[in-house]
């Protein structure tokens, strides 16, 4: 009896009266909660645990107490080091990101995949540069990161650092160090790989050549006591939606890996109806063993670089390549085809709009669509979207409003679907305070939570709660995160289920959301009563180091 009291009396913050959503998905029980350090210390039902005895104290009468959320596909690994705030992510109670998705991550960077984020880098106003992942983790350390960070490796960065931005196939020995880049990633923390196969340099790559890295990786999980993890953004979301699926399904067999697919959606209205089809493959393969699972985002808009709409053929051999191929009237003139012929609706231009530019001279082009753009500057869709392209030398973002509502309650309905904020953590002032980004950044988990949940009704909140804290953790090989549990480390959201919800649009991004009261991660409280703590609670989760 006198080591529980004395276990009792270290209790730092201690969380009174709530209704505990613990990550399982079992029915929400009340009781309070006590942190001790950076772990979870005392769950007691019985409310026997004296307020005195604790150094901070809230009140979660009719609040929900539910463990951090984890945002399965984040893009923060630059913005953090420039803003390390996060005020976008932990206002909405994500206490987690697992980063270095579509291929992109924050090493390694080598050659021409360092040359190609220069750019990135400098806008951001980051002066260090790295090439491995034990740099780049030297650095954030140092920048006191408000939440936990956790990331995988992109395929992108390992090709373009061996091979660069050339459409080939890798020889040999190209592919042999591919592997070896790989596996020194994962000894340096990285917890699986990410593909972009609709990005340069992804979008060179076979499927076997993905099986070859994938073939490493599992070989890598099985001298461990967590299992690696591929992730894909496939080669299509759209018109090659099933073959899609397919590749990754075939991945997972003949690589014995567990895969991922990021942000899982049927874009363009004449894909809707693949929906079937494509969760039916799904099933499918899950019952026969494969592990396969899914995020998205709970919008119908995404958002990605504008040069997405040109054909794949004019990103080979770089940005410089690609801006050359765009100022050639001969080659222009053929791209403009293609296009057109991909997208002959003119009301394809009304759904497409610029989220970011570079220059301040098109600063007034943010927030707009491009067919308004067009009118705007007396050219043709096609044309503006060229002219651009070139002023903001490929640097510029968009939204694309492509998806069905309903196919969005699907997707987010299936058991084995998570949430992706598929955003980077910015914060409301500060470098990151740039551009109409997607509302997703800041809105993502209260609306799903709120819309979804609350109000349609999709699923029950210990369902929800689940897909978003414990789920994930599994998924991903997180150790003692996403649930509340005696011993697990503190990561806790206190939020109010008949007011959570997102505020931010497409016109004011950056408005936080309703409804979370307090964000504790590992111990710290980092929203306090609605409001930023400016305390920074976060660490880095290496593949080898969760504890």
């Amino acid at each position: 009896m006198r080591k529980q009291e004395s276990v009792r009396s270290e209790i730092d913050l201690l969380i009174k009266n709530g209704i505990v959503y613990d990550g399982t998905g079992k029915e929400p029980f009340e009781a309070d909660i006590g942190v001790a350090g950076d772990k979870i210390a005392l769950i007691d039902k019985n409310s026997k645990f004296k307020i005195q005895n604790s150094k901070k104290f809230i009140d979660a009468k009719g609040l929900a107490v539910v463990p951090g959320f984890i945002d399965t596909h984040a893009h923060s690994e630059f913005i953090l080091l420039a803003d390390p705030r996060a005020e976008g992510k932990i206002s909405q109670g994500i206490t987690t990101e697992i980063n270095g998705n579509c291929g992109l991550s924050a090493a390694p960077l080598y050659g021409e995949a360092l040359e190609h984020r220069e750019k990135d880098l400098a806008e951001l106003g980051i002066k260090e540069r790295w090439s491995t992942f034990e740099e780049y983790f030297r650095i954030l350390e140092g920048r006191e990161i408000a939440l936990n960070f956790v990331t995988l490796a992109g395929h992108g960065n390992i090709r373009a650092s061996v091979i660069g931005y050339k459409d080939k196939k890798p020889t040999a020995s190209e592919l042999k160090k591919m592997q070896a880049l790989l596996q020194k990633t994962i000894d340096a923390g990285a917890i699986g790989l990410s593909t972009g196969l609709i990005y340069p340099p992804g979008i060179y790559s076979d499927t076997e050549e993905l099986i070859e890295l994938c073939k490493a990786l599992s070989q890598k999980s099985g001298t461990s006591i967590f299992k690696l993890i591929y992730t894909s953004h496939m080669r299509s979301e759209g018109k090659n939606l099933i073959e899609s699926i397919n590749e990754i399904i075939r991945i997972a067999k003949e690589a014995n890996i567990k895969v991922h697919i990021s942000h899982i959606k049927t874009s363009g209205k004449e894909n809707w109806d693949k929906i079937d089809e494509a969760t039916s493959l799904i099933n499918s393969a899950r019952k026969r063993g494969v592990k396969i699972t899914c995020d998205r985002y709970s919008y119908t808009a995404s958002s990605t670089d504008l040069d997405t709409i040109l054909p794949s053929w004019t990103y080979e051999g770089g940005a410089e390549e690609e801006l050359r191929r765009l100022k050639s009237s001969e080659v222009l003139e053929k791209i403009k085809k293609e296009i057109q012929h991909g997208h002959p609706d003119n009301d394809y231009w009304t759904k497409v709009r610029v989220s970011s530019v570079s220059s301040q001279k098109n600063k007034w082009m943010e927030g707009k669509t491009l067919s308004y753009i067009s009118r705007k500057i007396n050219k043709s869709a096609v044309d503006a979207l060229f002219k651009i392209l070139i002023e903001e030398k490929l640097r510029a973002g968009a939204i694309f409003s492509t998806m069905s509502e309903d196919n969005l309650r699907r997707f987010l309905s299936l058991p084995y679907a998570m949430i992706g904020s598929d955003s980077s953590a910015r914060s409301m002032s500060g470098i990151t305070y740039d551009g109409k980004p997607h509302p997703r950044g800041f809105g993502s988990f209260p609306r799903f939570l709120g819309k979804y949940v609350r109000d349609e009704r999709l699923m029950s909140m210990s369902e929800a709660i689940y897909k978003i804290t414990m789920l994930p953790a599994k998924i991903f090989g997180i150790q003692k995160r996403g649930i509340i549990k005696k011993g697990a480390f503190a990561d806790i959201v206190v939020f109010d289920p008949a007011r959570i919800i997102d505020r931010a649009t497409f016109d004011k991004p950056f408005l936080k959301s309703e409804g979370i009261h307090y964000v504790v991660i590992n111990g710290t409280p980092v929203v306090w009563k609605g409001k930023f703590t400016g305390a920074a609670g976060g660490k880095i989760l290496r593949s080898q180091g969760y504890y």
